[in-house]
């Protein structure tokens, strides 16, 4: 089932918390809600569950309009960051919940419970209670509870939210792998950048109640349409438009910004050329997998790059180093404000 998102708003007083928004979510397809706090994800997310009604604007379900069902006339499932298991009811019984409700038959319920604990990798735990199981198998009974019903389409809430790095970055890995296997439509919000380009098969970049940008993982991160999509995803070097670290810099004006990547910084022993300016080392963290270097410009501003392990050997940088830094590539977003 797609999603289609018409001309959506949703204000609480004065304050917008979706303004005019409209996308499209294929069907089958995984897509990202990325933002900041306060960005109006979790709100566009609740609108398309049903649990938020918008002020304007439509929702379209598999080319139904859908603005006016209910949350069960909708066959969504949805899963919050707090899991929302009851604590009373064994694993078994958790999953089963919508299913009784239905007053499905015993041994259809319990043959999807046993499907279902063995895709989301729980054999053998049924019987457990929530208290009893560690955050990451919480969190994989809460989907299981979700998909037991068949829904057509999956809504996550900062789903891994709750969690430590390592159990965050282990449920990534099964969640896209559960994708693949369940092919359910599915939208999730996150703030985090990192765990959107990992799982998304599409990322839509909200800000201030808008949508900055939609596209995959590598148009957001390699053409970013706006200075906020830049800064927000992945690391970025901010710099006046005069520093004249990009070819015909003298071309820019004071009110232009250069956006400019670690890993796109070049450093070198000597004079590169007319493109690069001369620069100080003054702090190196060795990052195991990288190191990062931290640069002091002649102007005054600080650089961040990021070398591998063999560049930063090769040129044998040493604190308060004089070196030449250049851009190998940076984007310039003109006279735009931004935030």
């Amino acid at each position: 089932m797609g999603i289609a998102v018409e001309n959506v708003t949703k204000k609480y007083g004065s304050f917008y918390a979706v303004d005019n928004v409209s996308l499209e979510v294929k069907t089958g397809s995984l897509v990202a809600l990325l933002g900041p706090s306060g960005s109006g994800k979790s709100t566009l997310l609740r609108i398309i569950a049903g649990l938020e009604a918008p002020d304007k604007g439509q929702i379209w379900l598999n080319g139904e309009n859908a603005t006016y069902k209910s949350v069960q006339e909708r066959n969504i499932g949805f899963v919050f960051q707090n899991y929302a298991l009851f604590k009373h009811l064994t694993v078994r019984e958790n999953v089963a919940f919508g299913l009784d409700i239905r007053k499905i038959s015993k041994n259809k319920i319990n043959q999807r419970i046993e499907e279902l604990l063995q895709l989301v990798r729980l054999e053998g735990l049924g019987d457990r209670y929530p208290s009893q199981l560690s955050g990451g198998q919480r969190q994989r009974v809460a989907l299981a509870r979700a998909l037991a019903v068949k829904p057509q389409i999956l809504l996550l809430d900062e789903p891994f939210g709750a969690l430590d790095a390592k159990v965050r970055k282990e449920l990534r890995m099964w969640l896209r792998q559960l994708h693949e296997e369940v092919h359910v439509t599915t939208v999730f919000v996150t703030h985090d950048q990192e765990e959107a380009m990992e799982i998304a098969d599409e990322i839509v970049v909200m800000n201030q109640g808008c949508v900055e940008q939609v596209g995959t993982p590598t148009e957001i991160y390699d053409y970013p349409a706006t200075p906020f999509v830049m800064s927000f995803i992945g690391p970025v070097n901010v710099l006046p438009g005069l520093t004249g670290i990009v070819p015909n810099y003298h071309q820019l004006t004071a009110k232009d910004k250069i956006f400019l990547r670690p890993h796109d910084v070049v450093i070198q022993n000597d004079n590169g050329g007319e493109d690069a300016v001369s620069a100080q080392v003054d702090r190196i963290i060795h990052l195991g997998w990288e190191v990062r270097v931290e640069l002091i410009l002649k102007s005054g501003e600080r650089v961040n790059a990021h070398l591998t392990r063999e560049k930063f050997k090769q040129l044998q940088l040493q604190p308060q180093q004089p070196v030449w830094v250049k851009s190998k590539k940076a984007r310039v977003f003109q006279d735009l404000v931004w935030n």
